[in-house]
């Protein structure tokens, strides 16, 4: 790790211990009714705290939604529009407030503030008049201040390796003194995890990926395989590892600092690869794929149609990021692979919670688990994730165990976001947010005073066109207690789904005309929230 030390608040303010994972479903915890995956630490969690079922991204993009989650700022505001995009430096967040109030704070751990890799992007580029010359290279964006290779390259994993820069990143890192990353996803996974297993096995000569796989799918899953590398080396257990070995030198240092910890798993984003006996401890036969998985609406709009189109031909795209529809047996195996990451993940976090009790930090320290964004999984037959915004990918586990029980209520069925955690964690520790942040503090509802939110705004822009676009793909969801509306920019149509009624959104009520009333009453509510966010930051110099 990475990190100067600071000094400065009491030690009656409240620590923080963040559990974020990768891609995981509101609904692959057992707190939440899954019988199935075994998460007993989690739902420990859960079940001495308060959980939310209807807690909700901002974006179900992985940068723009950890973007969201640091500043309290929706994409469209923080920048952070999608993946590649990295947070500007100059971006204020609550961690750096938390650290200015005297907070020792460390991310260990997936990040993704950055990008992860150096290929070039895929958004399409302005095409002009030939005889019309190009600006200077300072003066080519709409900002003179450019994202260069040297300030933005700190999660690059082909940069990391290049330059080493595990000497030499700068901290306070987005706010964070210490920093320990993991970059990529399964067994792929470099970063200061690779010396980590350099060190804990320098003999080691094993294969990641599916060239060195110990097994891969019976079925031919797509993203499927057992790694090389045995579980007790597995990216998992570094960040357990890690994390223990900072709360036990936080406790032993004798600072009395209050701290920060973002303890932040790769997995269970694809590729689908638990590691030793996670890979086969749960049957594909006996877990449960959604109820839309064998009744999926194919033809609910012009992407979801495509892609069960692709299927049926046999030309989807399997191989990294891309949706695609799958077969039940491969859906299977890919949802029981899954289970293994999250069980494991799970098995972490028991190590961390044990290690955070026996160092004596645990009566003063907020504990709150959730992800990133959630996955498809079989939702209407798809896998991974996309602009189709059903419920299985904007909404993630959340719970939130507090050492002062007046916060811990049980199940909550009021809604939250991902944008309300930067508020929420600042009003916990006693301090004011910036200007600019957005969302509401869910302390109120933690105490039982009162719900704080009718309503999300998500959004979704992905980097490049696919399904069947010209053009970047743009989706802006409004989501209360009873509807979800989704507008696709430039679209005669759109989606609308009566979640009371139809909570799995098998009926797209778009053109119905008994639903015409709730579709233009939502679309100003829409409106509204898409104004209601814009920045208000930074305030006016003077009056004009």
């Amino acid at each position: 790790m990475t990190g100067p030390s600071r000094s400065g608040a009491t030690s009656s303010t409240p620590n923080f211990l963040f559990f974020i994972t990768d891609q995981q479903r509101w609904d692959h915890v057992g707190y939440a009714g899954n019988e199935i995956v075994q998460t007993p630490n989690i739902d420990r969690i859960a079940e001495g705290g308060s959980w939310l079922s209807r807690f909700y991204v901002s974006s179900p993009t992985c940068m723009s939604n950890r973007a969201t989650f640091m500043t309290g700022r929706i994409p469209r505001v923080n920048g952070v529009r999608y993946n590649g995009i990295p947070l500007d430096l100059d971006s204020v967040t609550f961690v750096d407030l938390l650290l200015a109030a005297g907070y020792r704070t460390a991310l260990i751990g997936k990040s993704h503030l950055q990008g992860m890799t150096s290929e070039s992007a895929k958004v399409p580029r302005g095409v002009y008049p030939d005889g019309l010359r190009p600006p200077p290279d300072d003066l080519a964006e709409a900002r003179r201040t450019p994202y260069t290779r040297r300030d933005y390259a700190w999660e690059m994993s082909q940069e990391w390796a290049r330059t080493g820069h595990a000497d030499n990143i700068r901290t306070p890192f987005y706010g964070f003194e210490d920093v320990a990353f993991c970059l990529g996803h399964g067994d792929l996974v470099t970063g200061h995890y690779s010396a980590w297993l350099r060190k804990k096995a320098p003999g080691l000569d094993v294969q990641p990926g599916l060239a060195g796989a110990r097994a891969v799918s019976d079925v031919r899953a797509a993203q499927v395989y057992q790694p090389a590398v045995p579980e007790d080396l597995y990216p998992t257990r570094f960040v357990q590892e890690e994390t223990v070995a900072w709360l036990e030198g936080h406790a032993g240092s004798g600072e009395g600092r209050p701290f920060f910890v973002q303890c932040s798993f790769p997995d269970p984003h694809h590729p689908f690869t638990p590691p030793g006996r996670y890979y086969a401890m749960y049957d594909p036969d006996e877990v449960e794929l959604p109820p839309s998985f064998h009744t999926p609406t194919r033809d609910a709009t012009p992407p979801l149609a495509r892609l069960w189109d692709e299927y049926e031909r046999g030309t989807q795209s399997t191989r990294w990021t891309y949706p695609f529809v799958t077969g039940e047996r491969q859906a299977r195996d890919m949802l029981a692979k899954t289970y293994g990451q999250i069980t494991m993940i799970d098995d972490a976090v028991g190590a961390v919670l044990d290690t955070l009790e026996r160092v004596g930090l645990a009566e003063n320290t907020v504990i709150c688990f959730l992800s990133d964004h959630g996955e498809y999984l079989g939702d209407h037959g798809l896998m991974l994730k996309g602009p189709m915004q059903y419920q299985s990918i904007v909404r993630t586990p959340f719970a939130w165990r507090d050492p002062d029980p007046a916060y811990n209520r049980g199940h909550l069925e009021e809604m939250g976001s991902m944008l309300d955690l930067a508020r929420t964690v600042l009003s916990r520790a006693g301090l004011q947010p910036y200007n600019g942040v957005q969302g509401v503090d869910l302390c109120p509802l933690f105490r039982g005073e009162s719900a704080m939110r009718d309503e999300v705004l998500v959004e979704y822009t992905t980097q490049y066109p696919y399904l069947g676009f010209d053009d970047l793909v743009t989706v802006s969801t409004l989501i209360d207690r009873h509807w979800r509306i989704s507008v696709w920019q430039n679209r005669n149509w759109g989606e609308l789904y009566d979640l009371s009624n139809d909570p799995h959104e098998l009926t797209n009520l778009w053109d119905d005309p008994a639903s015409a009333r709730a579709r233009e009453s939502l679309l100003v509510r829409l409106v509204h929230a898409l104004q209601n966010n814009a920045d208000t930051s930074p305030y006016p110099l003077s009056v004009s």
